[in-house]
């Protein structure tokens, strides 16, 4: 377990989602945070004249799963920010980190940027807007000390800013699936029901792109929403497969459930191979039935004929 840390944020517009700074006791660190339509308020800021690094956060057009990352560097944060406002389209916000006391030299932010984006790659929580990553520059045992110190400090703070694409998914649930309802290798139907009420299979839409993929190359469902109610619950998901097919036609049971991005979705990976079973139609459905996840019980998963007995 952490550490506990307070933190002070001083919100220097009065107005909380206007521009932030954080900072903590005995740090010389001080971050900054900022909408992007904030930016010529902000980029008065002292702080940003001095060496940092900076994270710019936003979604691209048609990719709105996961947020898309700059991560960069400059001796004055300020200059850096100031032409990625002119030639960068796709941030919303921005995150800079600089010192109180100028303790930052180009070898350390060099290292800290590069650190960020192999962090960012390991967490797989964003996609990044970067190149390759800059070549690890040369620092003394101390220097290199400080570094990994003030990167601890940055890795910290930033959940508290608002942003989590630098942490490893960490799973909010662990479906225990018993070996008796398990799905056998090459079945063609879904495994026994024991009884049990915990049972909940979540049916996801799938288009053929994503079901081939991700659901059956990958073995994992993604960026779906799931009501909280419902996390501790999920034991299976199925796949209806939209139009041409428009049925449910397969299923697995999940070993884990991590969060997926930065806004409120989960994806769902799975214990062992999906298996498919006799196609459940849409038939009668009402139109609009399965734009988004349905959830029902493996019982009915097995004893349905249709979509509406399903759910």
């Amino acid at each position: 377990m952490s550490d506990p840390f307070t933190i002070r944020v001083f919100v220097a517009d009065g107005d909380p989602e206007g521009v932030r700074l954080v900072d903590r006791m005995n740090w010389t660190g001080v971050g900054i945070v900022f909408p992007r339509e904030r930016w010529q308020t902000a980029r008065s800021r002292a702080e940003l004249s001095r060496t940092g690094v900076y994270i710019l956060v936003g979604y691209k057009e048609g990719d709105e799963d996961l947020p898309t990352l700059y991560i960069g560097e400059g001796d004055a944060v300020r200059d850096r920010i100031d032409s990625h406002a002119q030639n960068k389209e796709f941030w919303e916000h921005g995150y800079a980190f600089t010192t109180s006391n100028n303790g930052l030299n180009k070898a350390h932010v060099r290292w800290l940027e590069r650190e960020l984006i192999q962090q960012a790659k390991k967490a797989g929580r964003s996609k990044l807007d970067n190149g390759t990553a800059p070549p690890e520059p040369p620092l003394s045992e101390a220097e290199r000390a400080d570094s990994r110190a003030f990167l601890r400090e940055i890795l910290q703070v930033l959940p508290v800013m608002g942003l989590r694409a630098f942490e490893e998914p960490k799973p909010v649930a662990t479906p225990q699936v018993p070996a008796s309802i398990q799905p056998a290798a090459g079945s063609t139907a879904p495994a026994p029901v024991t009884g049990s009420p915990g049972n909940v299979v979540v049916v996801v839409p799938a288009q053929e792109e994503g079901f081939k993929s991700v659901f059956l190359g990958q073995h994992r469902w993604r960026a779906i929403r799931i009501s909280g109610g419902k996390l501790q619950q999920i034991r299976y998901l199925a796949t209806y497969q939209t139009k041409p097919i428009s049925a449910v036609t397969h299923y697995a049971p999940v070993a884990k459930i991590e969060p997926y991005g930065e806004s409120g979705k989960y994806q769902l990976i799975f214990s062992s191979a999906p298996v498919e079973i006799t196609p459940i139609p849409f038939a009668d459905a009402p139109a609009g039935l399965m734009q988004g996840p349905r959830y029902t019980t493996l019982g009915k998963l097995r004893s349905a004929k249709t979509l509406m007995e399903l759910f």
